[in-house]
């Protein structure tokens, strides 16, 4: 009889033992989380694509006849121009002596030919008016000023050639060296310049974009020189036409480079902005878990995890809008979420 009373006591005793939680177990456990409190802010949906960047105006300028070359002096800068000075529209870079030539033109006998063929065609005009010559005498008058005028100008596109001036503005791009006073001879290279302040690029989009992308659309340059810096730029032309062999159609994106941040021949890459959300709840893409076509995330109430299913909407490289499931200043756990269960008790780290 004592044994079976002392048997029922040990029972009782172990079922006991087995009911009660265990000292330091797993709802007693706190995982480290790092939080994010939730702010609204905006959000594109971009399409990538690259391509090089070039210059708005570009030219090569040379010699348009043989003479003795002489660089000219940067009022700018008091010295000889040089690679990567400003020029302005009209500024003279290179002249040319060559004395030969000058006589050939001979610009001042043609300036008094036609000062004399004017002055004989006004007093033609006023003998025509008393009377004393022809009609055909007096227009005869007006072919010689005409004839006169047309040598002077003939005369003054040559002397032109002469002179090597920017025909707008830019930056000097290449200039070949040449010893001063050198012979230089028709055709050879003087001056590259290219105007860069407005540059454009052309890209080849696949043909699944095509519903996206429309003219006028915000563009964002980057390179990888420009840490941290974005430059403006905008679709400006689209092809209808797709290519059978690629694919793809072409584009051409306007750059806007005041700041002259890009230079000529910079491989860059285009963020093309095909839509946009404002006052959006954004959060980190790696914060989103998802498990048979729900997605969901956790937040932090009362040092507990709270699963929330979520639903979503743009998305970029790092976030992604959540357009239900979440609120403004709940606080998102960012980091430490792979372990956690639903009410599973957390610790925010600071």
């Amino acid at each position: 009889m004592q044994y079976k009373v002392l048997s029922l006591t040990v029972m009782v005793a172990l079922l006991a033992a087995c009911n009660r939680p265990p000292q330091g177990g797993q709802s007693d456990i706190e995982t480290p989380v790092s939080v994010q409190e939730l702010k609204k802010g905006s959000i594109s949906k971009l399409i990538n694509t690259t391509g090089t960047a070039y210059a708005t105006y570009s030219v090569n300028l040379s010699a348009e006849m043989n003479g003795y070359y002489t660089l000219q002096t940067n009022p700018s800068t008091g010295r000889p121009y040089k690679l990567g000075d400003i020029v302005r529209k009209g500024q003279l870079i290179v002249s040319f002596q060559n004395r030969e030539y000058e006589n050939g033109i001979a610009l001042e006998s043609r300036k008094l030919t036609l000062e004399i063929a004017e002055q004989e065609q006004s007093k033609q005009t006023a003998l025509y008016e008393k009377g004393g010559v022809t009609l055909s005498e007096m227009r005869n008058t007006e072919v010689r000023v005409t004839n006169a005028r047309y040598d002077l100008e003939n005369a003054e596109i040559s002397l032109a050639k002469m002179s090597v001036k920017a025909p707008f503005d830019g930056v000097i791009v290449s200039l070949p060296h040449y010893t001063p006073g050198s012979w230089v001879t028709q055709g050879s290279e003087l001056v590259g310049l290219m105007a860069y302040s407005r540059m454009y690029m052309e890209i080849n989009l696949p043909e699944s974009t095509m519903e996206y992308i429309k003219v006028n659309q915000p563009v964002h340059i980057t390179h990888y020189t420009l840490v941290g810096d974005t430059v403006t730029g905008e679709i400006s032309e689209l092809s209808p036409a797709i290519s059978t062999e690629t694919r793809t159609y072409q584009g051409k994106i306007t750059i806007n480079n005041d700041r002259m941040k890009l230079r000529p021949g910079m491989f860059v890459k285009a963020d093309i902005v095909v839509d946009q959300a404002d006052s959006a709840i954004i959060i980190p893409k790696d914060a989103v878990l998802s498990r048979r076509n729900r997605k969901y995330v956790y937040i932090v109430e009362r040092n507990t995890a709270v699963l929330r299913d979520i639903e979503t909407g743009l998305e970029d490289e790092d976030n992604i809008e959540v357009t239900k499931g979440l609120n403004e200043n709940d606080n998102l756990i960012i980091r430490g979420y792979e372990t956690l269960r639903e009410n599973s008790r957390v610790k925010v780290l600071k």
